[in-house]
């Protein structure tokens, strides 16, 4: 009986959100927060992670793409001095990722956004985060999930970088934004897709 409560226990943990990273918040160089530009002003994703429809990295905003905005507004405010130290001092900002892939995992943003997968599916509701948190698990079982059946997760192209999921906003049915984007699921799981 031990054994197979061990399992059960075992089993739970493994599939738990503690174990898949799910709410991991890492302390940023700055308390920046996407509630309040993503959400509440609306500023584009790509304004800050500028090579997402380009790269297989979104990138990760600059010291510069701060000051584009903040060398006029707020510039004296406690939250933005790391931003400021970080320009006096010409040393770039140091991001850290709450979404971490293992090294033999290829993934590409570009072809994701570029097909039709927005922000929200694998980052979640973005625009509610104060603090950014990963919100999906990201195992090899939800990537697979989604390339066997992708249509549920695209968005309509104007809805993409929304921060917000589109579930407010009309959409399309899946089998159409399958052909409009031109997916074909029968090679989405080969092996090598994501391994090369």
């Amino acid at each position: 009986m031990l054994v197979i409560s061990s399992g059960f226990v075992a089993s739970a943990y493994y599939h738990s959100a503690y174990w898949n990273g799910i709410g991991y918040a890492p302390v940023q160089p700055g308390p920046f927060s996407h509630r309040k530009h993503a959400g509440d002003l609306r500023i584009d994703c790509r304004n800050c992670h500028a090579t997402v429809e380009t790269s297989a990295f979104a990138g990760m905003p600059s010291t510069e793409t701060c000051l584009t905005c903040h060398s006029q507004l707020m510039t004296d405010t406690p939250a933005l001095k790391p931003v400021m130290e970080s320009d006096a001092r010409r040393v770039p900002l140091q991001w850290i990722r709450d979404t971490h892939l293992p090294d033999y995992v290829y993934f590409d943003h570009s072809i994701h956004v570029n097909k039709g997968v927005g922000c929200t599916t694998c980052h979640g509701e973005v625009g509610t985060m104060t603090l950014t948190a990963r919100a999906e698990p990201l195992t090899m079982r939800w990537c697979l999930d989604c390339h066997r059946d992708p249509g549920p997760r695209l968005h309509t192209s104007s809805a993409i970088f929304a921060a917000t999921s589109p579930a407010a906003r009309p959409h399309r049915q899946p089998e159409e934004l399958l052909r409009f984007y031109h997916i074909h699921t029968e090679n989405l799981t080969n092996c090598s897709t994501c391994h090369h």
